[in-house]
């Protein structure tokens, strides 16, 4: 008697029709869970992925009540002249459903591995949902599709339990593989069986065995080396590229502005953000967590705000008030993350033309082409993200940024994840940039020499208000707060009281200071900076007092002393009043002085602080906000 291969050939039909259904289905079902945010998300969950955990002849058995010749489903199909119940049509659905939930949760964990990030500024480069699904969402999801795709089919090839209630076992039309092992065990057959089982296994490990061979090599295509003589490498450096980057800003907007006024709920503290940003960078300091990047990701557009108002350049982005909320793609913003979140799938040139496909493809090029001579990025067209520096990666970022003409460009801590040699490298590179760029910059960071060195202007955040605005010598020369003072480096504080109009005590210091009026009404404090006290040898300036020194602690170019006034310190209370902070060299002279020294709180380098507003950072925030040494 010849070998019936029918079943085999039912089986790889059954199997490819519910693996391209459960495929199709289970992508739309993931994409539409991914952001959903409604009513019955559990029991939707639920639903999706119960033929997973359920027994199959009782996924069968409910499909048998559906379909079958009284059920809801059966019957109008009937009344169509369609019957499903015992046909391979019938395991066709069977095979779908139990495959489906692999396909759905496979599919789903492989969006939400993707960096958010990446989605977010696809939609400040004026991506619309479809294309970053498409350009985005879908290419780095492809491996976990491609598993998805490869256990949905081998559980589909052995599906049997719900197969069988639905379709039967018909030789010739609905027996399955998985159908003509169980009857020839049944039937004594074991060769028979062993037949099957084994065509089974092959089929089924060597697609698993193939998904991980693509997978391991589509990973190594994006980190091995680049492309030689690529589309987009540029051969004579020294050429002028065809596009000059920033362009003249638009007629309509000639003088750059942008006004923010927001309100949203956090979890630790509401935001309440009010400012106007102009022409000069405007840098946002303050300690991780004060709402800085929470700010940005609202101007954005990637974040709503609970209320406000947000206008740039005479354009409202938003307004609660009118209900006005414009999509991220049409704000004209330009997103810089900590992250750079460049697309680790797609080329140098790729990423920063990602928000340039509205141009024709010659100018296009020509703009990637400039971008790439601007950066300094010639030759490296053709690579991918993770074949080239860090330092590149951010100028990348950058370009990719600044490519579309944005009229606001929003940078998140972008030095914070180069070490220090880069950091400078690329500091330099985005003070040119920020001096040649025509729209409004802000730039965020807790790291106060960054600011100061990148930023004309700067405000100062706290537990998501801005507690004081102005230029960067006005900010730092005058705080106004203790916490405007903390965040901005000082780290000597004492309360205060007034004594004349000239002079306060303060009293954890034990001295009376000369201070320059005006005083402030809310007088509570005065501060000093570390790196401004200075040593003398005349006791009888104002503001000297004698000091003796409780410890020190060293860093490569300067030295910290902590220093007590008036008193030698107890050894077995070594406290202090005050830090001082000096060039090595200053430090070599002063330690072979004896003691005490004296040291000198020049009246005008005396910070007049008012009261603290509610909501400050703790102690240890304020030592994190400080991001640098020496200031």
């Amino acid at each position: 008697m010849s070998f019936d291969l029918s079943p085999l050939w039912i089986s790889f039909r059954v199997a490819s029709l519910a693996t391209g259904a459960a495929f199709f289905l289970g992508i739309a079902a993931a994409y539409w869970m991914l952001d959903y945010r409604g009513r019955g998300k559990s029991l939707i969950e639920a639903i999706l992925v119960a033929p997973l955990v359920l027994p199959p002849t009782v996924v069968g058995f409910v499909l048998l009540l559906l379909l079958g010749r009284n059920g809801p489903l059966g019957a109008g199909l009937r009344s169509l002249g369609v019957n499903l119940v015992f046909t391979w049509y019938g395991a066709v659905i069977a095979a779908t459903v139990v495959a489906f939930p692999l396909m759905y949760r496979t599919a789903l964990g492989a969006f939400e591995q993707i960096d958010p990030a990446l989605i977010q500024v696809a939609r400040t480069l004026g991506a619309r949902e479809e294309r970053i699904f498409w350009r985005i969402l879908l290419p780095l999801s492809v491996p976990g599709l491609l598993a998805g795709l490869t256990l949905a089919f081998a559980r589909a090839l052995g599906e049997f339990g719900a197969t069988l209630m639905v379709a039967g076992n018909i030789p010739g039309r609905t027996q399955t593989m998985p159908m003509a092992i169980y009857f020839a065990v049944e039937a004594g057959a074991m060769q028979e069986a062993w037949v099957w089982v084994a065509i089974i296994l092959t089929v089924s490990l060597s697609g698993l065995i193939a998904a991980n061979l693509w997978q391991a090599q589509r990973r190594d295509r994006y980190r091995t080396g680049p492309a030689q003589n690529g589309t987009w490498n540029i051969q004579n450096p020294e050429q002028p590229p065809a596009f000059i980057p920033n362009p003249p800003p638009l007629a309509a907007a000639p003088t750059p502005s942008l006004h923010v006024e927001l309100h949203k709920a956090l979890a630790t503290f509401p935001l309440q953000v009010s400012f106007t940003a102009g022409a000069e960078a405007l840098g946002i300091l303050g300690a991780s967590g004060s709402g800085k990047s929470m700010t940005l990701r609202c101007i954005a557009g990637v974040e709503t705000p609970t209320s406000g108002r947000i206008v740039l350049n005479g354009r409202v982005l938003f307004d609660s008030d009118k209900g006005i909320n414009l999509p991220s793609h049409q704000r004209r913003v330009g997103l810089l993350f900590q992250t750079y979140a460049l697309f680790p799938h797609l080329t140098i040139a790729e990423n920063i033309g990602f928000g340039l496909h509205h141009l024709p493809k010659l100018e296009r090029r020509q703009r990637v082409s400039g971008w790439l001579a601007a950066m300094q990025l010639q030759g490296l067209g053709d690579r991918y993200p993770q074949q080239i520096s860090g330092g590149q990666q951010q100028r990348v970022a950058l370009a990719r940024a600044l490519a579309p003409d944005p009229e606001v460009l929003l940078l998140d801590e972008p030095l914070s994840a180069l070490d220090t040699f880069l950091r400078s490298q690329v500091e330099q590179q985005l003070l040119t940039t920020l001096a040649h760029y025509r729209g409004v910059a802000l730039f965020v960071t807790h790291n106060l020499e960054e600011v100061f060195r990148l930023c004309p202007q700067i405000m100062v955040m706290a537990a998501g208000r801005p507690i004081t605005q102005g230029s960067r010598h006005q900010v730092f020369e005058q705080p106004g707060s203790a916490i405007a003072a903390q965040i901005t480096g000082c780290k000597n504080f004492s309360q205060a009281v007034p004594a004349s109009p000239t002079t306060v005590v303060a009293q954890d210091w034990d001295c009376t200071l000369t201070v320059a009026p005006p005083l402030p009404t809310d007088l509570s404090q005065v501060g000093f900076r570390a790196h401004q006290v200075q040593f003398a040898t005349d006791a009888s300036q104002p503001n000297t007092f004698a000091a003796w020194l409780v410890a020190t602690s060293e860093t490569p170019h300067r030295m910290t002393l902590f220093l007590k006034l008036h008193s030698a310190p107890d050894p077995a209370v070594p406290t202090h009043h005050i830090q001082a902070e000096v060039p090595k060299e200053t430090w070599h002279v002063l330690k072979a002085q004896p003691l005490p020294w004296f040291v000198q709180l020049a009246p005008e380098r005396v910070l007049l602080l008012g009261d603290r507003p509610e909501g400050n950072l703790t102690e240890g925030d304020s030592a994190q906000s400080v991001g640098a040494v020496g200031v």
